[in-house]
């Protein structure tokens, strides 16, 4: 019987050592290549998705993308804001206004016109008689304010010349004027800057925005601006802008209201607010005419 050497059919530890590395390496190979596969099929895929939506991946995400949409149709919905350079609209002029601020030009700034004063007045000296067939005459003072160059004494002549007019108020019939200058007086006609013709009519809530004059109270405030530089429609007879300021401040105090153009080519009323167009009449600064009629026109609502 032959005997069978175990020795040289059985492998040695080595070549079992050699055969299991090759073995391992082979099986790892197997393993390994789908998974490489499908890695670099999943990122050609990724690559390939973001290409057709045109974004790029987000670092992180807390949210669904069922959300997404609620959230852009939510924006949409929401009021736009205003653009910083907007403005506000400007405000309307105030009812008791002769003007309107908006539609005046501004003038050239002059030396010859401070835009603020002191504040305080200086009252014309001496009176004037009764003008007018009132009952009883309203007293009124004339007053300038302090720092000016107009003379307070010159002011008064012409306030005096207008309410004595046949063509003024006293052409009403009730209507009577005296100028005083101590006592007690039922109004006071003021000649002050821009400034100080705000502040006293702001008082009273109305917005004069250094430009227009105003009656208030017991007050008829005339502004220095308008006063020396009228309006473009009476820039060549201030005298007669003036006639105008004073008659319809003072209808203003007298109880009337402002009144429109009563048709094309006829006079315009005094109690019209004419700085903001004619509307078709003509220039005309007084209460009423030649004949004693009243030169009014339909009321303004």
């Amino acid at each position: 019987m032959t005997k069978i050497n175990r020795r040289a059919t059985e492998p040695s530890p080595t070549a079992r050592s050699r055969r299991r590395r090759r073995g391992s390496a082979s099986g790892g190979g197997r393993g390994k290549g789908p998974l490489l596969w499908g890695l670099a099929a999943l990122a050609v895929l990724s690559a390939a998705a973001l290409a057709v939506s045109g974004g790029t991946p987000a670092a992180s995400s807390s949210g669904s993308s069922d959300d997404e949409p609620e959230a852009a149709a939510e924006e949409s919905n929401r009021p736009s804001r205003p653009s910083q350079e907007s403005k506000p609209s400007k405000p309307s002029a105030s009812p008791g206004n002769e003007e309107s601020p908006d539609s005046v030009s501004a003038p050239s700034s002059s030396p010859s016109i401070p835009s603020s004063g002191p504040g305080t007045f200086t009252t014309a000296g001496g009176g004037s008689g009764t003008v007018g067939r009132g009952a009883r005459p309203l007293r009124y003072k004339v007053v300038v304010e302090k720092g000016l160059a107009q003379s307070a004494a010159d002011v008064a002549g012409q306030v005096e010349g207008i309410l004595a007019d046949r063509r003024g108020w006293t052409a009403d019939g009730r209507s009577g004027f005296k100028r005083v200058s101590t006592g007690s007086a039922d109004f006071v006609v003021r000649l002050a800057t821009p400034g100080t013709v705000d502040e006293i009519c702001g008082r009273y809530g109305l917005n004069t925005r250094g430009e227009v004059n105003c009656s208030v109270g017991k007050d008829v405030v005339v502004n220095l601006k308008r006063w020396l530089l009228a309006t473009p429609v009476y820039a060549d007879d201030v005298d007669a802008y003036r006639a105008l300021i004073i008659n319809h401040e003072v209808g203003h105090f007298l109880g009337h209201d402002h009144v429109t153009c009563p048709g094309p080519g006829r006079p315009a009323p005094a109690m019209m607010q004419q700085i903001k167009g004619m509307r078709g009449c003509t220039p005309n600064v007084w209460p009423y005419d030649e004949k004693g009629r009243p030169v009014t026109g339909p009321r303004v609502p």
